[in-house]
This record gives C-alpha cells, structure tokens and sequence, in this order.
C-alpha cells in the first residue's frame, strides 16, 4: 500500500509542470467513428473532461466513419470514394445526418455526466454545439461529383473562442452549413486541422487503434518531423492503408505541422489513460508530429535557474556534484549550455576558461535519471568541447569524483594535479580528492 501511495505522490509531482505548462492552452482533439465506439470511451470522455477542469481550452471534433459504413450497408446504400473522401449521395446524407446527431446527443450526454462516484462527480462541465464550420460543396473533381460532401470554408473563430473563455468544451461534428442554408459532410480530419490553424491551437490530438506512429518492428516512434511523417505516410499508403487510423491521422498533422501548428499528438484509443501519459510524462506514450524537435540544447539564461537548481540539487545532496547557490548559479549562468524537453531543464554543464592557460574546465555536468540511457550527455559534452574552440581554447578539463569510465569513454584522460591551471591547483579540494581528466580539442 506504501509503495502504491508513493508512486501516485511520485506521478503527482512528475506532472506538475505539465499541469502548469498546458493551463490556459487550447487542444482540439480528434475522435474517430472507431475511438468513439470503443469500450474505452467512457474513460477518453473523462479524461477530456479532465483537461477541461485543469484549464485547458478544449475543442473535440468527432467522426463517425464505421457507424456510417454499417449504416449505408444496413440500408443498402453503396460507399463510393474518391481521393480518400466519400462520395456523399442524397440519400446517404439523409442517413449520415442521423448518425451525426445521435452520436452528439451521446458525447454530449457523457461529457455533462457528473454523478457520484464517476471520475468527474461535480465537475458541471458546459459543453456547447454550433454551426462554428461555413461549408461548401468540393464539386467536381476528376470527372467525379462529390454531391453532398463539402470542404471547411470558413471558422467562426471568435465564437469558439468566446466559448472557451467560458471553459465550455466546444463540440464539433462533421456537418458544415454553406451561407446558402444547405449542409455538406465535411471529414473530421479536415475540420480539425483548420480548427488547429485558425485557432492558433497548442496541439491537435488523435486516436488510433495503434499506439501510435510505428517502426516496421512495431516500436513506437516518439518523435516525427513533418518530412519524416510523410515518408511514414508513404509507407502506409504503399501497404493499402490509405483510410486506417495512422494514416488519416498523419495527413491532418502534417497539414497542421506545415501551418505552424507546434504539435500533434497520436495516442491508442484502446489503451486506458493513453491521453494523459501522452501529456502530463516527460517521455509521453505515442507519437508526436512537431515543427521542430521538442529537446534543444543552448546558451542557458536568467529564466533557466530554477531548472538547473531542480537538476543539480539530487546531485548535490548526493554528493556528487560541488554545491552551487542560486546566488551563484545567477552570476555563473552565462557559462552554461542546457538541453531543454517540453519546457524542463534535463541537461547541462558549465565552461570556465582558465585566465591564463588555453584550457577550460567543463563542470556541474548533469543529466536527468530518466534520460540518461540517451545521448544527451554526448552532446552535452560535444557542445561544451565546440564551444571551448570558438575561444580558442585547446584543452577541457573536469572534476569527477564517481563518472571517471564515462568521462574516459568519451575521449578525457587521467592526469595530476599539476597540470591544472594554476588558480585551480590552489582550489582543488583534496578532501572530495576529485580525479581530474584532460581532452585534447586539437584532434
């Protein structure tokens, strides 16, 4: 029991930050027809509703692509596509406007739960519908006439975002209304994404029955940059998986990426509280699509204190590290380089050129315990060694009183005292008895 207490007070703090990072951003969220008719959606609807009662401005867009499949075959209606998007015939939109609104009347339904002993007991959450999404008919293309499916014309993003203001969840289904009073049937993969770009959204999330993006081995891959997302997309459409989940997911995010949408996010819709890991862990548990990698290494400033202090202070107290104040670390900031991941401090170190000599010292190296399996520390070491021959300098020296092996693998040697600067021969602490390696930059 003490152990299960621990790891929850443990979850708790872990997620703090992303708790306090994500408050006050927007996140429209994808719901396929196939998430929506899972088993888990009960608990993806509670996990929405969560993110709302942090202060998340939310916006749920949903789909409804095998209900209407079943439907169409049920009353023996022919599915026709073109270009990955349905043909829509008067009668089949008699029938998909049925659907639309009786899922709506579902998600709304369990969106407002609040009873006793659900997840959201007393949340009163404001869930708001409307005709957000100006439609009009795609027409003829290749020959083909589209009928009744439509494309996003225009968002009343003002109205939306009147309503999140209000910490309503805005509500989005997958039928436009034109200015001329007709309804087209859009895709939801559509409207989520130019809700993302008009919006100005923080992320676009979707679900798929995978746990996300995944090598040809089946691992997930953490991390896309749009090129390498359409070189998967390629893949899956090579395979005949031109409609599957993965596939209708990485079109939208690359659409959203391109219009400077920071992330997109796949998760499972099978996997119970895959939304939350995928926001509020450091590691995430699916597929993000973003415009630039989410870890950068630079120059550290004044705002990155409380960072380093967070990373070092564990070291320190393990004796590991040489104690540093926050007195100290304000006048020493400009001689440390850090690798940031989704706004937290997982890596750094320090170079202090000597005054007289062509050496430096790389100091206060650290790296978080969850990443240190990575490369990190690599790069930390080979940012510090470039940084060391901008100024000229020819040698690097550290300090280590427990990384010697790591230290040596990466090209330092064990040296004596006697070849430290001067300055640092008098400060050498004999009681830590420090063991000091030297690299030479020259080679």
């Amino acid at each position: 029991m003490q152990e299960r207490s621990t790891d929850l007070v443990n979850w708790f703090r872990q997620s703090a930050p992303y708790v306090n990072a994500h408050r006050g951003k927007t996140f429209v969220i994808m719901l396929g027809g196939e998430c929506i008719a899972h088993d888990n959606f009960y608990n993806i609807v509670n996990d929405i509703s969560l993110l709302n009662s942090l202060g998340i401005k939310v916006v749920v867009v949903y789909g409804a692509r095998p209900q209407i499949e079943a439907r169409l075959s049920e009353q023996g209606i022919e599915s026709r596509f073109h270009k990955q998007t349905r043909i829509t015939c008067d009668s089949g939109f008699s029938q998909i406007k049925q659907i639309v609104g009786q899922l709506q009347f579902e998600i709304n339904a369990q969106l407002s739960m609040g009873l006793i002993n659900t997840p959201m007991q007393g949340a009163n959450i404001n869930v708001v519908s409307g005709n957000f999404v100006t439609a009009q008919p795609i027409g003829i293309v290749d020959g083909v006439d589209y009928l009744f499916s439509g494309k996003v014309r225009r968002i009343d993003t003002q109205g939306i975002k009147r309503q999140l203001d209000q910490r309503a969840i805005v509500l989005v289904s997958i039928i436009g209304y034109s200015a001329t009073g007709e309804s087209f049937n859009l895709s939801a993969e559509e409207i989520a994404t130019q809700l993302s770009i008009k919006l100005g959204a923080d992320k676009m999330i979707g679900f798929a029955s995978e746990r996300g993006v995944l090598t040809d081995d089946g691992e997930v891959i953490p991390e896309l940059l749009p090129d390498q997302a359409s070189e998967r997309l390629t893949k899956l459409e090579a395979q005949g998986r031109v409609l599957s989940g993965t596939a209708t997911y990485l079109r939208a995010a690359i659409a959203a990426c391109n219009a400077e949408v920071a992330r997109s996010h796949l998760v499972s819709y099978q996997l119970d509280g895959a939304l939350l890991q995928e926001l509020f862990s450091r590691d995430g548990i699916g597929t993000q699509i973003v415009m630039a990698s989410s870890e950068q290494l630079r120059q550290a400033t004044i705002d990155d204190i409380g960072g380093i202090m967070d990373l070092i202070k564990p070291l320190e107290e393990q004796g590991l590290l040489v104690k540093r104040s926050r007195e100290q670390l304000e006048m020493e900031i400009d001689k440390f380089s850090i690798v940031m991941r989704d706004g937290l401090v997982i890596g750094c170190a320090a170079l202090y050129p000597a005054k007289d000599n062509k050496i430096g010292e790389m100091a206060c190296v650290a790296t978080h315990p969850e990443y240190r399996k990575a490369s990190r520390g690599d790069a930390i070491v080979k940012a510090i060694s470039t940084q060391a021959r901008k100024l000229g300098l020819t040698q690097l020296f550290v300090l280590t009183t427990s990384s010697i092996h790591w230290f040596r693998e990466r090209g330092f040697n064990p040296v004596t005292i006697d070849q430290l600067p001067v300055e640092k021969q008098v400060l050498y602490n004999y009681q830590r008895n420090s063991k000091i390696l030297i690299k030479d930059l020259t080679t």
